[in-house]
């Protein structure tokens, strides 16, 4: 993976967020805003990345398994890191009682906001769909394990499995579908998911940089003001140590240099979004939940060029 590339999208990437921020100085960044910017990314802009990533590929046996090989990769790195994040905070913070808050955010990342279009960027169509089935594997430890690590009675219901299924989801499975079958929609339909997938990386670094800005303003100080000692251990945990064991593991398996390039940038993602809104479902510390992924996701600015960076200098 090229670095210049690399550091070219990153700063792309940093002017948006920054263009984010600022916007939060003309209007407030209410719940309303807030929605819209979430129902355009999650339900327009991330389908059609994924509809558009799919339709420019020739869906091929080995392609569609190497898509499910993903899956199944990121099912296991976000189950390691929430292993690693819980055991690591068991040990070093027994008084915290955060336990279960600093391992889920040690395994999960923000492969759906940033990873996606991050990696269609620098990978190109299959980047994309493999980006979209690891993210896709986050979905499921995050309502499977995640929630199950979080709840005071331990059990999966009904509505845990609904919230499997999103439009995301819906796209993935429509276009590996369509492509399977080898039909294509009509050009028209083809131009106008190009079109509102390009809209992805602009919107979700909007997003980051306004939902940034906020919890500067507001919550994210006061927690970490009361975390700072905690919140270190899943940023680093995150960004560095799951990456690092991702890249040695990658150093042995004999991987598509696709597969492993998407896997090892998805998981680098800062701490996810939904954080803070999982937490506070389920009756955690939605705050640290908030601080964490506010200043993972300004660390990972670093971090990211980092560890691609020794990528670059290992041989494979």
């Amino acid at each position: 993976m090229a670095i210049g590339i690399v550091f070219h999208s990153i700063a792309l990437i940093t002017i948006m967020i920054m263009i984010g921020a600022f916007i939060t100085k003309q209007i407030e960044f209410n719940n309303d805003i807030r929605n819209m910017f979430t129902t355009l990314i999650v339900n327009i802009a991330m389908p059609c990345i994924i509809l558009s990533s799919i339709f420019k590929l020739d869906m091929t046996n080995e392609l569609l398994s190497n898509a499910f090989l993903v899956l199944f990769l990121s099912i296991i790195i976000n189950i390691l890191g929430i292993i690693i994040g819980g055991l690591i905070a068991s040990r070093v913070y027994p008084q915290l009682d955060r336990t279960r808050e600093i391992a889920i955010l040690s395994g999960l990342g923000n492969t759906g906001f940033i990873g996606i279009p991050l990696c269609a960027i620098l990978l190109g169509p299959e980047g994309a769909l493999y980006a979209a089935m690891f993210d896709a594997g986050v979905d499921i430890t995050l309502w499977t394990v995640g929630s199950l690590i979080l709840q005071k009675e331990k059990k999966v219901n009904l509505n845990t499995l609904k919230s499997l299924i999103n439009i995301p989801m819906i796209a993935i499975v429509f276009g590996l579908t369509f492509s399977i079958i080898q039909i294509k929609p009509y050009v028209f339909f083809l131009d106008l998911f190009n079109l509102l997938a390009s809209l992805g990386a602009p919107l979700a670094m909007f997003y980051i940089g306004m939902l940034l800005m906020n919890l500067y303003k507001a919550r994210a100080v006061n927690s970490l003001a009361t975390y700072k000692k905690a919140l270190w251990l899943p940023i680093t945990i995150k960004l560095i140590l799951v990456p690092l064991i991702v890249l040695s593991i990658g150093n042995l398996l004999s991987l598509d240099n696709t597969i492993f390039q998407t896997v090892f940038v998805q998981s680098m993602m800062p701490s996810l979004t939904l954080a803070s809104i999982l937490f506070s479902k389920f009756s955690s510390d939605d705050e640290m939940g908030a601080a964490t992924t506010a200043i993972s996701t300004i660390f990972a600015m670093f971090t990211i060029p980092l560890m691609i960076l020794i990528l670059n200098m290992i041989s494979f």
